[in-house]
């Protein structure tokens, strides 16, 4: 290379500096001058990264003055050129010398950068032809938005999912039974809404004691990293400012949003896409007497567009507080109780219809009576003779229940706005085994306990703070003996040692109530017998939590216990264990469910063995009793639990502080528990809307989007596509033997920020069961924000777009070239209105030889990928000066080959489109006359996504995305 003062040069690592000015050349050094950025760089002259920049007869060149050049002839006189032209503008001739060129000028126009010399590896061309080729599937993929979820593939879960998230602003109630995971099925519908551009900004409202829950379970299972906002945060911000303007995603708890008038006006002057609701029972109303709380959320819920309330009882505070709840999603459907409850008496009706389709059997006369009159918009008689024929076979009629079912369910019920699945339809759960072991209370414990029940009268020990230690004796006795340790003594924890030694291959989950008894069981546990063990409480980060929770999950030098706090009954998934011990016993059944919830999941292979250790004659052997005689809360979920615990459970913490802790004193409790155990489930179990349960669990839709998402996980391309990402980008990658990757990031790297992956690195993998059983792994999908945000990297520069290849052919003379063109065609629009399912962004590869033949029907790409080899930067630049002057007129017919297929393919988009939207436009007006779920918004939508699309489609264009410049050599 030679450099002479004035000269202007590029960048070949750093374009975005713009055009260079050679300053100074001493020695073997030279130094250039960026004057768009101010910054100067010194190079050595042999191996410097710079591309000379010259301009040819027919370019149009910017000036630093504003004005631009069309270049008629090009002069050079001491090594510096001279543009003579005419001026865009004013048409006036001029020179214009090449220091006085636009300072900002960049090439990323793909030809432009390959006749400048500026040409990137094969491998990156390669990258940036895959990642246009993936954009395009998954523009039009039907499980956007579904698959990126660390979840397990629950069917239930994923129809919900996807029948929701796909709606426009949808509103509606989940109300699963415990574990069946609600928060997981709301998770699932806001990823989708935000993955598909439906929403932007979403709002999530939860009670205090579920904030952490929320928090965790959005950033580790949906990479949905949601900020905290409480009193405290709210005020470092000054006066005049919002603090919800700040952030998109935003987690507030209940209390907050009713006690914050100020906070609350914030809020509501926000505009927000979605709000969430948990618990939603809590939403007190009647109509004289709505709660704070009710009141708060019907006045968000009046303006944001999507509304999601989560409830695991919605009848469970009483009718009309359900029927308020409906309210809260659609006032002008849900605007009178009584006709509310007209309404639902109508439902028996449907559901004893519903059921004679799933019978099987051949229906008698009053049955296909009232299938046609429920179903008297449509003509049904031929499914009915279908379903009654003895020559039909079973295929047909099977199919034809379907279609019969899917209107059904269509037209009558609440099935749009409420969904609610319980465990009588859905199958998987394991079942559970009590082991309970009577131990003899130490005296150290009674002295303790007698002692505080004696200190005061029983109204302010039942007000008192310290009065729930009576249920953990160890913390008690701590408070007055923090130098000997209760361990020493303690039998829980010599029958702890005798079971996890007993059970040396098996995994065992261990629940207190406070994080210190966790901390001195691991302590004995290792002391006394070398027991690995890991801890898990809320003193914790959250990254020392999962770091705990992967060394109990992993198979090898692992913990064979995790010792958890009541923390780790929340939201956590440990079903790869089968024993759990429950150290003590929790005053709330809630809770005690909760933590059974931890392993009694769908998918646990075996039945859960729950080992309780309790005092006899003591405050846990009271609530042993309650829990097993009065609500067999151990054995069977306890659908009832919350009722029973707000109408006992005063009693029971009252019995306790009296001493009273034999099973004759709480017989009657026991008993009045368990008539109202078994009055309110038999109430629950005879108010089921088997109709709805049938439309929440997807009927046969549910298992065939499970079974398209495990094709979709099981197919290489994603592990393929992101392992050429990663070498690309030059990350550091370390493969595990556990099929995960630890990623790392390096000197060398591409980028210096690369999506998602933080300073420290990460451990990623494509295999969703090593994801769910290390919570610290990150499960790479195509919905990850780390692969998104790679292909957008990509795609949004000019990574691979300019590159030159080597084709060794002995069938061709050396010398011969080719040159590729890749083009897409392509349409902006709103992420709402969902252009890519109609028209994606399409790519159009071009092949030409040198006299402007398209060969690129007759050579495949993957046959030509394979055949180049790179070329030295030397040797590059020397083809692009012998073949600079034939590379433009080729890349201009490569254009109109391009553009032959454009309004081929804006019909198919325009076809496509235009009968999905009338064929969901007409289902829904029929829908709506019979259903009044389906809201006129809705339909509004349609025809506005219909009109916007119809002028997004009409206007798309070209685009030139790639070069590649191919010669034959031997």
């Amino acid at each position: 290379m030679s450099f002479f003062l004035g000269q202007r040069w590029i960048s070949d690592s750093e374009s975005d500096q713009g055009l260079g000015t050679v300053v100074a050349v001493e020695g073997r050094f030279v130094t250039i001058l960026f004057t768009a950025t101010g910054e100067s760089r010194q190079y050595a002259m042999q191996e410097a990264p710079l591309t000379r920049v010259i301009f040819n007869v027919g370019d149009t060149v910017p000036s630093h003055e504003g004005f631009s050049v069309l270049i008629s002839e090009v002069k050079e006189s001491n090594n510096l050129y001279t543009y003579i032209g005419t001026r865009t503008d004013t048409a006036e001739p001029i020179a214009l010398k090449e220091m006085l060129l636009d300072h900002f000028i960049k090439f990323n126009k793909p030809h432009d950068r390959l006749l400048n010399g500026q040409f990137d590896r094969l491998d990156w061309y390669q990258l940036r032809k895959n990642s246009l080729s993936q954009q395009f599937n998954q523009q039009q993929s039907e499980l956007t938005g579904l698959t990126g979820g660390r979840v397990s593939l629950i069917p239930h879960q994923l129809y919900i999912a996807e029948e929701v998230g796909k709606r426009f602003a949808p509103r509606v109630l989940l109300a699963d039974e415990v574990g069946l995971g609600k928060t997981i099925e709301a998770g699932l519908i806001i990823h989708q809404q935000l993955v598909s551009g439906r929403a932007q900004r979403v709002l999530i409202a939860v009670p205090e004691s579920l904030m952490h829950q929320w928090l965790v379970e959005m950033l580790r299972r949906f990479n949905l990293k949601f900020s905290i906002f409480d009193e405290e945060r709210c005020q470092q911000f000054g006066e005049d400012e919002n603090p919800f303007s700040s952030e998109q995603l935003v987690l507030v708890n209940l209390d907050f949003l009713a006690n914050s008038p100020e906070q609350f006006e914030n809020i509501a002057s926000e505009d927000w896409d979605l709000m969430v609701v948990d618990e939603a029972h809590h939403l007190a109303w009647s109509q004289d007497n709505p709660s704070i709380e009710y009141q708060c959320i019907e006045i968000l819920a009046e303006h944001i567009p999507g509304v999601l309330l989560l409830t695991a009882t919605p009848d469970q505070l009483g009718h009309e507080s359900h029927f308020a709840r409906l309210r809260l999603l659609d006032p002008n459907r849900f605007y009178n109780y009584q006709e509310f409850i007209k309404e639902e008496e109508q439902y028996g009706d449907v559901a004893d219809a519903a059921n004679s389709i799933l019978s099987g059997d051949n229906l008698n006369d009053e049955q296909q009576n009232a299938l046609t009159n429920l179903l008297s918009e449509s003509d049904i008689s031929a499914s009915i003779s279908c379903l009654n024929s003895y020559t039909i076979s079973d295929e047909d009629k099977e199919q034809t229940r379907k279609e019969l079912l899917s209107q059904l369910l269509d037209r009558h019920g609440t099935g749009r706005i409420l969904f609610r699945n319980s465990r009588n339809t859905i199958k998987g759960f394991p079942e559970r085994k009590l082991l309970a072991t009577e131990l003899e209370l130490p005296e150290q414990y009674e002295e303790e306990i007698q002692k505080y029940i004696v200190s005061d009268d029983d109204e302010v020990l039942l007000t008192s703070a310290k009065s729930k230690l009576i249920f953990t004796p160890e913390c008690l006795y701590h408070l007055d003996h923090q130098q000997q340790q209760w361990v020493d003594f303690d039998p829980r924890v010599e029958f702890l040692i005798d079971l996890l030694n007993e059970n040396r291959q098996e995994k065992v989950l261990v629940i207190c109530a406070q994080a210190q008894t966790a901390k001195d069981l691991e302590e004995a546990l290792r002391v006394k017998e070398g027991i690995r063990a890991a801890v898990f409480h809320e003193g914790m980060s959250i990254f020392e939590r999962d770091k705990a929770a992967a060394y109990f999950a992993q198979e090898e030098e692992s913990a064979q216990v995790l010792l958890c706090s009541e923390i780790g009954s929340e939201g956590r998934n440990f079903q790869f264990a089968h024993h759990l011990v429950l150290f003590d016993l929790p005053r709330n059944p809630d809770l005690l469910e909760q933590r059974i919830g931890r392993l009694d999941r769908i998918g646990q292979t075996e039945t859960i063995k729950l080992h309780v250790p309790y005092f006899a004659n003591s405050p846990q052997s009271l609530l042993l009793n309650w829990y097993k005689e009065g609500m067999n809360a151990f054995e069977q979920t306890c659908v009832t639990a919350r009722a029973i615990y707000e109408e006992f459970g005063t009693a029971i913490m009252q019995t306790a502080l009296q001493g009273l802790w034999h099973q004759q004193a709480i017989s009657n409790i026991i008993s009045a528990s368990h008539d109202l155990h078994v009055k309110l489930k038999t109430e629950l179990e005879h108010g089921r809307d088997k109709l709805l349960e049938i439309h929440s669990s997807g009927q046969g839709k549910a298992e065939a989007i499970v079974a398209d998402i495990e094709e979709l996980d099981n197919k290489p391309d994603l592990a393929q596509y992101m392992f050429s990402v990663f070498d690309v980008f030059g990350l550091e990658q370390d493969d595990k033997a556990d099929n995960s990757i630890a990623l790392h990031p390096s000197e060398h790297m591409l980028s210096a920020n690369f999506p998602n992956l933080p300073e420290d690195g990460a451990t990623v993998t494509f295999d969703r069961n090593t994801a769910l059983t290390n919570e610290n792994y990150q499960l790479l999908t195509w919905d990850h924000p780390m692969v998104r945000g790679s292909m957008d990297l990509i795609l949004s520069d000019e990574i691979g777009n300019s590159s030159i290849g080597i084709l060794k052919n002995p069938a061709l003379p050396v010398g011969t070239f080719f040159i590729e063109c890749i083009f897409t065609f392509e349409a902006m629009a709103p992420s709402e209105l969902q252009l890519g399912r109609y028209l994606p962004t399409t790519p159009i590869r071009v092949l030409l030889d040198k006299n402007g033949n398209n060969l690129s029907a007759k050579v495949g790409e993957s046959v030509l990928d394979n055949q180049l080899s790179p070329v030295k930067k030397q040797t590059g630049m020397q083809l692009i000066k012998a073949l600079k002057g034939m590379i433009p007129a080729l890349v201009e017919k490569a254009e109109g080959f391009a553009t032959q297929d454009v309004s081929q393919l804006q019909q198919q988009a325009l076809t496509s489109m235009t009968t999905a939207l009338n064929e969901e436009h007409a289902r829904l007006s029929a829908l709506a006359a019979i259903n009044p779920n389906v809201r006129q918004s809705e339909l509004d939508f349609i025809m506005h996504q219909q009109q916007e699309l119809t002028h997004f489609i009409n206007n798309a264009q070209t685009k030139f995305e790639a070069i590649r410049l191919i010669v034959v050599s031997n």
